[in-house]
């Protein structure tokens, strides 16, 4: 894309609410040779195919020896489409810092955004949890959790669908 036509697609993103970051991502491995093209294949592989990126590029520092191992870093620039995509990018790829370009000011979501990230950070919590779990326990203690969580996950279901139930419906 020309400089023109990126300019043209992040202030089309903005305006339907779409966030310009930088992310910063580190790397560390004692392999000096495995650093670059690892980062480099999280960046176009898998970071730019997530969803709601619009668009990523960025630049992969040199590795440098730190003790024992080898270490490098890559700042990328990103353009997502909402918050929600942006927290499971975040969540999902896990960079060491965040840094929001633009909007700058303020950064207003309607109430159904809200609770979808929060639905979406709730079921990373899950899945999580749920991970941890399976790694740590007993199968059979695994199986009593896993239970457990489905229930949960039913009620909070059910507690939703009442809420929705309850809302007042706008004329």
């Amino acid at each position: 894309m020309a400089k023109s036509e990126i300019d043209e697609v992040t202030a089309k993103t903005l305006a339907k609410g779409g966030i310009l970051t930088k992310l910063y991502f580190e790397m560390h491995s004692t392999q000096e040779s495995e650093l670059q093209p690892v980062m480099a294949d999280l960046i176009n592989n898998k970071l730019m195919k997530a969803v709601g990126m619009v668009y990523c590029f960025g630049s992969i520092d040199e590795p440098i020896k730190n003790g024992d191992a080898f270490s490098t870093t890559a700042i990328v620039t990103a353009l997502v489409d909402s918050l929600n995509n942006l927290a499971m990018i975040v969540f999902t790829f896990a960079p060491a810092a965040v840094e929001v370009i633009k909007p700058e000011g303020d950064y207003v979501f309607r109430q159904g955004a809200l609770q979808s990230l929060l639905v979406s950070m709730a079921d990373i919590s899950m899945n999580y949890s749920e991970y941890i779990l399976k790694n740590m326990l007993k199968s059979e203690d695994f199986e009593k959790v896993k239970g457990d969580i489905k229930a949960r996950e039913e009620l909070g279901r059910k507690i939703m669908d009442k809420a929705k139930e309850d809302k007042p419906q706008e004329s």
